[in-house]
């Protein structure tokens, strides 16, 4: 019975979109169009509505043969040239000669970039279609070649767009591929995926002359390599693999050079210029090869509470990996105070609950072994899980409770810490205070990191051996008055346009505002302390002006700061200046 339905179900579908393509011809007068068909039919009666006219309809009557059908009726010599919808290059390219598509697509070059419905790109469907000369001129025309392919299957389809699912599976398999299975997740599948699947030695060598990417991975982690049964097409894949690594160094390194590290981080962070020039240096050797290859980076992140720790790491996961999510691990030591809750770090041994599960961190870098991984508030951990770091800082390795071993060779490991921030903040006003040094210029010396410094340390971490592979203890010192000012004017901008893209309202203030919040900054508060004394002072007002109705849609509010009689800097307060436009 599934299968008569199926049967019933394909045929009724099929008759829809012969008669939604015949109106489409009709309305755009494009004729004598030669469609290959995959089952013959004979004497098949076509109705379209003609002109969008409901009153009004043809009926033709088409000949049907294993190969082509016919359409007859009026011929237009600029076939090509005339606006077709987008949705119908997919069926130009599944239904049409070769030599047809590729005029229509050399005059729409707009349609080498559309996406199917469900997901699909022209270049893949060509390319599961072994349509070489269509291949060739939709990259021509710019066709993005490492596109992915958002088909999640079949049921997926049907539960997001609330469409039968056998609905869904027939679409797949007659407007993409029917070698494919329709339930499977192709999630992720680039034009060189499908090339491999059909085992297209000459699309895979096109596809690879034009710049794909060998090592794309799909939504299941698998490469293009892993589909392929043919050893040639491996030769090939494995060749291409090379020189793309080869070909992607260099593009990082011009990048590198033409956008280094330490200009990313400026654009991020607010001062803390001398730990911006020490992880700058760091990275870059790691970068450039000049470092030990069987030990992993490791630094040591020291200064008080909101100075811009968790924003580096951040920003060196970001540089590192392209911005990837699983590039960046975050964990939370303070969750590991207790010395049975090693076992949430690593895994826990054989015979306890979840031994089958791995540790946190295993888990992790199993995903990504050269991923950038924070340990924030490592001085709040257990000795125990110290312990466990000593083997993965010395030899870039971890085991987890199954006895599995994770290389993290290339990793970049950064702990935070608070201890000594209150020493560290003192130390930086008094270099500040005697004013010899430019705020840029101010360096933590020698002797403050071994006489005050690393006994502090050796107290919290209780060991020489783990500070002793550390390479690079960096050092965050509280802002200055010009770099408070510079992190209020950002806070500020940033409310500006939140303002302006929520609400419609245009924000501007005067000086004395910024120098008021400045007023607000707590040092060992860090910038959280300038962001809640912006929230009290300015955004407040303006949620209370908004529940009051005061605000209107393109009004303008301009902030001032009012001195009342009573001199008491208690009582400063700053008022709101509503204008409409």
């Amino acid at each position: 019975m599934y299968r008569i339905f199926r049967r019933w179900l394909g045929s009724h579908l099929f008759s829809r979109h012969i008669a939604h393509f015949m109106s489409s011809v009709l309305n755009r007068r494009e004729v004598n169009i030669v469609c290959p068909l995959e089952r013959p039919m004979k004497n098949a009666i076509v109705e379209a509505t003609f002109n969008g006219r409901q009153n009004e309809t043809c009926i033709f009557r088409t000949l049907l043969t294993p190969a082509l059908f016919v359409v007859a009726g009026r011929n237009d010599d600029n076939f090509g040239q005339k606006r077709i919808s987008l949705d119908d290059v997919f069926g130009l390219i599944k239904y049409g000669s070769p030599g047809i598509a590729e005029k229509f697509i050399k005059n729409n070059p707009e349609v080498a970039g559309v996406r199917h419905s469900m997901g699909w790109t022209p270049l893949m469907l060509a390319v599961i279609l072994h349509k070489k000369d269509v291949v060739k001129c939709l990259l021509s025309a710019g066709a993005a070649i490492d596109a992915v392919d958002e088909y999640p299957g079949s049921y997926q389809v049907s539960m997001k767009s609330r469409k039968n699912p056998v609905e869904a599976e027939w679409c797949r398999l007659t407007e993409f591929s029917d070698y494919l299975n329709p339930h499977a997740d192709f999630r992720g599948c680039t034009a060189l995926h499908y090339a491999v699947l059909v085992d297209d030695k000459e699309l895979v060598k096109i596809l690879l002359a034009a710049g794909a990417n060998p090592t794309v991975k799909n939504a299941r982690g698998h490469t293009p390599e892993m589909y392929s049964k043919n050893s040639t097409i491996s030769q090939l894949l494995d060749g291409a693999k090379k020189q793309f690594a080869i070909k992607e160094q260099a593009r990082e390194r011009e990048e590198r050079q033409r956008y280094p590290l330490e200009q990313r981080l400026r654009e991020k962070l607010v001062g803390q210029e001398q730990a911006i020039r020490t992880v700058s240096s760091a990275i870059r050797r790691k970068e450039n090869g000049w470092h030990d290859e069987d030990h992993p980076l490791v630094f040591l992140f020291l200064g008080s509470s909101g100075i811009g720790k968790t924003e580096m790491a951040k920003q060196v996961a970001a540089y590192l990996h392209k911005d990837a999510s699983k590039a960046f691990i975050r964990i939370d030591m303070s969750e590991y105070q207790e010395k049975h809750e090693v076992a949430k770090f690593i895994g826990a041994p054989p015979g306890y609950v979840g031994h089958e599960s791995g540790g946190q961190l295993t888990r992790a870098l199993k995903e990504c072994p050269n991923a950038v991984v924070l340990f924030d508030e490592t001085e709040k951990a257990h000795p125990d899980v110290l312990t466990a770091l000593l083997q993965v800082f010395d030899e870039g390795r971890l085991t987890d409770g199954q006895g599995n071993t994770v290389d993290c060779k290339n990793a970049v490991f950064i702990m935070t810490s608070n201890a000594g921030s209150q020493v560290i903040a003192e130390y930086a006003q008094s270099l500040r205070s005697n004013g010899d040094n430019a705020d840029s210029k101010i360096e933590v010396s020698r002797d403050f990191k071994e006489k005050v410094m690393r006994p502090m340390l050796r107290k919290h971490f209780l060991r020489d051996e783990f500070l002793g592979r550390i390479n690079e203890i960096v050092y965050f010192l509280p802002f200055s008055t010009s770099e408070l000012t510079q992190l209020v004017q950002r806070n500020m901008e940033a409310w500006k346009e939140k303002a302006k893209r929520r609400h419609s309202i245009n924000l501007t203030w005067d000086r004395e505002v910024i120098d008021l919040i400045v007023d607000g900054y707590d040092v060992y508060y860090g910038a959280r302390s300038i962001t809640y004394e912006i929230e009290r002072r300015i955004i407040s007002q303006l949620a209370l002006a908004d529940e009051q109705d005061l605000l209107s849609k393109d009004c303008h509010v301009h902030f001032k700061v009012s001195h009342p009689s009573v001199k008491d800097e208690a009582w400063r307060k700053i008022p709101t200046q509503s204008v409409n436009d």
